[in-house]
């Protein structure tokens, strides 16, 4: 009878000190609590009515079609509204709920994606890349000749998934541009992201080598591979390419495809459903239409990226941009971040792997970024000498997307903001928005 009293004493105290670790790990909110009242929170109404006035009026002078802001203080949604139209043309409204071409807000969670590799043991962040791809470049161009032809130089120390994660693997780099520039002269082959567009929309959104027609990433970074470095790793900051090798990577360490893999260790332990490369065709609807705002005039813009979600040749899914999605689904995300890397009752990373993530800055201190520009691994960081607004803290992090989506995460301040828009030409609205932000919150 005394041993097995004893035995359910220790299952009782066994029981009790699983319950009171899970209740530390799951201490943060674990859901976005949209069942609020402002005035218990001591948000004032004007304040709040002042952001919606921003907001409407950029849409009622045509500055942008449509806008949607959504902001979490505390785990409690304070603010989500959309304003204007999605489809101008024939007057459908915005709603929050709208599906949004993210671009480079897919890059965090690329990032993000790769650490939980690192986590399991599976690589290390100062592993060289060519531990896992034998084939990347290990020589810097020093010169490129008027026929294309070029010299170069072994490079000063290996590149590692350090530089990928913080862009300076000097990948696609300085002048790796003007020997791309002379084949393209001499084939007639798109320039690529921000080039040539092509003539029929491809499958998915490509950005890594220009070839439209790409079925997987990795064609496109065998292609790239081919070429030198345009600097020694470490030693400058040349955004984008690095986040696509990255992505390749994680293809090639896991074993699976990158969309596969980011769904099952990132986008569905947080909930995130409505956030893809890809649809069925019935979702395109859900996408708010591009434009671009030129002299108070509304100009439609190309719908091509959207339009790239939706084709029965799923296979193609890139690392630095693709994913779409509504507010929400990326402020999941982002309180997760917050959350030192819990959310929805699911760890995707350690709170350390967070810290090193979004404390350290992997940049030279004179980077192209510009003066006092600071960057981890995924995401910028907000230092005293550079911030968007004054009111940040030392503490944030935060990036965005081409077409004016932007996000900032600030453990200082228990927040997260996030605005949407898609506009490949606007005014700079988003300023004037975090400074309502955070007069929201005094």
């Amino acid at each position: 009878m005394k041993r097995i009293l004893s035995l359910y004493a220790l299952l009782a105290i066994l029981t009790l000190s699983s319950c009171e670790h899970k209740s530390k790990e799951f201490a943060s909110p674990q859901k976005l609590n949209h069942n609020i009242n402002l005035k218990e929170l001591s948000i004032h109404k004007q304040k709040v009515e002042s952001l919606d006035s921003l907001l409407q009026v950029f849409v009622d002078n045509n500055k942008l079609n449509c806008v949607v802001g959504f902001v979490v203080k505390g785990g409690d949604v304070i603010y989500n509204k959309a304003f204007g139209f999605k489809d101008v043309e024939n007057k459908i409204p915005a709603s929050v709920d709208d599906y949004y071409v993210l671009f480079s807000q897919t890059k965090a969670i690329t990032t993000v994606a790769f650490m939980t590799l690192v986590e399991k043991g599976l690589v290390k962040i100062n592993d060289p890349v060519s531990k896992y791809f034998p084939e990347i470049p290990n020589q810097v161009v020093t010169k490129v000749n008027k026929d294309g032809t070029y010299e170069t130089r072994p490079v000063a120390s290996p590149m590692t998934f350090i530089h990928l994660m913080s862009h300076t693997s000097g990948l696609n780099a300085g002048l790796v541009g003007k020997i791309k520039s002379a084949e393209r002269k001499n084939n007639d082959t798109p320039a690529g992201f921000g080039g040539m567009m092509p003539h029929k929309t491809p499958a998915g959104q490509h950005s890594g080598g220009g070839d439209f027609n790409a079925k997987y990433l990795e064609e496109e970074m065998l292609k790239l591979a081919k070429y030198p470095l345009g600097f020694d790793p470490g030693t400058e900051w040349n955004y984008h390419i690095s986040t696509n090798m990255l992505g390749y990577l994680i293809e090639r360490i896991s074993g699976q495809s990158l969309r596969s893999y980011v769904k099952e260790n990132v986008l569905t332990p947080l909930g995130m459903k409505d956030t893809d490369w890809y649809y069925q065709p019935e979702k395109l609807n859900k996408f708010v239409k591009a434009y671009s705002a030129e002299k108070d005039t509304l100009v439609p813009a190309t719908n091509i990226y959207s339009e790239g979600t939706i084709s029965k040749q799923q296979t193609y899914c890139e690392g630095a941009i693709g994913l779409n999605g509504p507010i929400e689904d990326y402020a999941k995300f982002c309180q997760m971040l917050l959350n030192k890397g819990v959310f929805n009752e699911r760890r995707i990373l350690k709170p350390e792997t967070i810290e090193l993530m979004t404390t350290i800055n992997r940049l030279p201190e004179k980077n192209a970024g510009g003066k006092s520009f600071q960057f981890g691994l995924g995401f910028e960081l907000y230092n005293q000498n550079k911030k968007p607004v004054s009111q940040v803290s030392n503490s944030a992090f935060a990036w965005g997307g081409m077409f004016g989506t932007a996000y900032i995460i600030d453990p200082e301040n228990e927040m997260v903001a996030l605005f949407y828009m898609n506009m490949s030409k606007h005014d700079p609205l988003y300023p004037k928005y975090l400074n309502q932000v955070y007069n929201l919150i005094k």
